[in-house]
């Protein structure tokens, strides 16, 4: 099969479209024939040899899939070859053809091209579990989404709005008027605003009550600043640095919540049970037509070059898709 390997850490060129082996399923797993996978900053990170990936002898970046199933384990009795599914893997999406675990793959959304479904499961099931379930947004709270235009940014918006939240996203001044589009009632350009008033103002001196923040850095002082009293800051990235110093009586004063997350390193029980319940509560949001991915732009597989250089350039507003398939080879709308 084709797949998208690493020939060494440093910049998009030492990515390098080759022939490898296809992976055979165990009893409980599936193999799903890749339709199209899509861009994370952990992908950019690996590929720089600052995030490594699972130890295999062939390293294929690749964090989440769109596809159909092409074999079934012994063991297996949820799925069927030809069933559309898309999900989480840690690493291997850049391939034509990946193997997981049946109970880790999702129902893509009706209504959907199989093709875009790949946009959904990294940056959507991160910006709920960080909200929702780490953050306890709920109806009539405030959330504070930084990187509105970023995949994790623009999934946070549309989920806050969802739940009948009020929303403020920073973002460069290019991305604003997209945030306001899908939903933000106050969209803030973090080069020449100051967000911590912006949000006071717009909650009556109150705060966030949700930070979602992909930043870090020096943005966490003036995240704590920004928080409403029993308000939590939820940390999901690092563009900013990994190093921060805070007032700890700030902390204590405001009885904040500060919570470092990832998704990739879960134990696979963990993943599958938030799979589930993703799948049970968010994707008929989807079908609904109350939510929506939103893509950048996409790229063959033979150009994942150019689609690292233009992920790097920080330009896109939503995701960046890899088709894997060739035109024609996957079927449209669920």
């Amino acid at each position: 099969m084709r797949a998208v390997v690493l020939t060494g850490y440093g910049g998009p060129e030492v990515l390098r479209l080759a022939d490898v082996a296809a992976p055979v399923p165990g009893p409980d797993d599936v193999l799903v024939e890749v339709a199209s996978t899509a861009l994370n900053r952990a992908d950019v990170l690996q590929r720089m040899g600052r995030y490594p990936g699972p130890e295999t002898e062939i390293e294929i970046l690749g964090l989440e899939f769109a596809g159909r199933v092409a074999e079934v384990g012994a063991r297996v009795r949820s799925l069927a070859t030809g069933d559309p599914v898309m999900g989480l893997t840690n690493g291997g999406a850049y391939a034509e053809r990946l193997v997981t675990h049946e109970r880790m793959t999702l129902r893509p959304p009706a209504g959907l091209a199989l093709a875009d479904a790949a946009a959904i499961p990294e940056v959507w099931i991160t910006a709920w579990d960080a909200l929702v379930c780490q953050g306890g947004l709920t109806s009539g709270r405030v959330a504070l989404v930084h990187g509105g235009g970023s995949g994790v940014g623009t999934a946070a918006i549309q989920l806050g709005k969802a739940l009948g939240a009020t929303v403020v996203a920073t973002a460069s001044a290019a991305k604003l008027a997209g945030c306001r589009r899908l939903g933000a009632d106050l969209a803030i350009d973090y080069r020449s605003e100051d967000f911590v008033q912006a949000v006071r103002d717009l909650s009556d001196g109150r705060g966030a009550d949700v930070v979602l923040d992909i930043v870090g850095g020096d943005n966490l002082g003036r995240n704590l600043a920004a928080l409403a009293v029993c308000g939590s800051i939820v940390q999901v990235g690092l563009l900013g640095g990994g190093e921060a110093a805070i007032s700890l009586g700030r902390l204590m004063s405001r009885r904040a919540r500060l919570v470092g997350t990832v998704l990739r390193s879960r134990a696979p029980e963990e993943k599958i049970a938030l799979s589930r319940r993703f799948e049970a509560e968010i994707l008929p949001l989807f079908e609904s037509g109350r939510l929506r991915p939103v893509i950048d732009r996409r790229y063959g597989i033979d150009q994942v070059v150019e689609a690292h250089h233009y992920m790097q350039s920080n330009e896109n507003f939503g995701k960046i898709l890899l088709d894997v398939a060739l035109p024609g080879e996957v079927d449209g709308a669920l």
